[in-house]
């Protein structure tokens, strides 16, 4: 299979995207129910951990998404 192929394909690539949606989704949804049970336990009532957390997961999945999409180009 070649290159050509990969993007003739709709059902592949629809399943490839919807793969990374599902991934950036889960690691954002952890990072911030880890803040916000971190706020809950040691900071009583702030949102400090929530807040950090969720930016940090956000980044994360950022990062990896743009990984993903440079190798799939290759």
């Amino acid at each position: 299979m070649n290159k050509q192929d990969d993007q003739r394909n709709p059902l592949k690539n629809f399943a490839i995207f919807s793969g990374i949606a599902i991934q950036m989704g889960v690691t954002i949804f952890l990072f911030a129910w880890l803040g916000r049970w971190l706020d809950d336990t040691y900071n009583e009532g702030n949102k400090l951990y929530l807040i950090i957390l969720t930016l940090f997961g956000v980044f994360i999945s950022i990062y990896v998404v743009i990984k993903q999409l440079n190798q799939m180009q290759k």
